[in-house]
């Protein structure tokens, strides 16, 4: 074990930007489907959709459970429409790859330890938090759009008017319906849940993949890094998803009269 070819720790930044931008866009690809699914069920549970419902005598909820969301909207709406709103899922992943040199930046330069000394969780934490919040608040403009494309099938279905017909008119009708100022509807809670999430994903992730190679006989390889990966994937869905649901119904709201 440990016989392969070693990459080289000082790898430029373009090569690190490049290398998160192409696997943050095949992983939102093939993941996708379950972020439309997960939206649906978060803004269904909305005072005014469960009156609308009521008052279009559909009073039980349209969507029961993730596998049920997902079978629903590919029978009602096209398999297609479980990839509605990947565009600008996409787009934000080019902007919001940001985050790892800068967590790095700060964790180096910031947090750094005494030389052959692992860097304290709770540095890590703080450094996760602030480059996840600075990423998110310049990539919250392509949530936006995201989390309304990804509801236009649910309206239309509902015989409601549709509010976006691609990624241009949603750019281009928010900022005209609200100013350049609208396209960061919801950043607040958006900012808060790339806090945590960092905090949970970066954090974890550095510090198991650190213990497990000080304190096992694992190498620094695919089955250490995959072990650090599930962990942090699972502290951060569940550190997260409160200010998640907050902020996917903030930014569905309307344009006039929401709040």
């Amino acid at each position: 074990m440990g016989g392969g070819p070693k990459i080289s720790a000082d790898v430029g930044l373009a090569p690190k930007m490049a290398l998160s931008v192409t696997a943050s866009i095949v992983a939102e690809t093939v993941t996708f489907p379950l972020d439309l699914t997960k939206t649906r069920l978060m803004i269904q549970g909305e005072r005014g959709q469960a009156a609308a419902a009521s008052s279009s005598g559909g009073a039980k909820p349209a969507y029961r459970g993730m596998m049920r969301t997902a079978v629903g909207i590919a029978s009602e709406e096209g398999v297609l429409k479980l990839w509605q709103g990947v565009t600008p899922a996409l787009l934000r992943h080019c902007v919001y790859a940001a985050r790892l040199p800068t967590y790095e930046f700060l964790r180096e330069n910031v947090a750094a330890s005494k030389p052959g000394q692992i860097t304290p969780i709770w540095k890590c934490a703080m450094c996760g938090m602030a480059a996840g919040c600075f990423a998110q608040f310049i990539a919250s403009p392509n949530d936006l759009v995201k989390v309304r494309m990804q509801m236009e099938g649910r309206r239309r279905l509902e015989g409601k008017e549709p509010r976006v017909r691609g990624v241009y008119h949603a750019y281009s009708t928010i900022v005209r319906a609200e100013g350049v100022r609208g396209l960061w509807k919801g950043w607040v809670p958006n900012v808060q849940r790339a806090a945590l999430v960092n905090m949970g994903d970066l954090t974890t992730y550095d510090s198991v993949k650190h213990r497990l190679l000080a304190n096992t006989s694992l190498q620094d390889n695919a089955i250490t890094h995959s072990i650090s990966s599930f962990c942090s994937g699972l502290v951060a869905a569940v550190v997260s998803t409160p200010a998640d649901v907050v902020k996917t119904r903030m930014m569905n709201q309307p344009t006039k009269d929401g709040r």
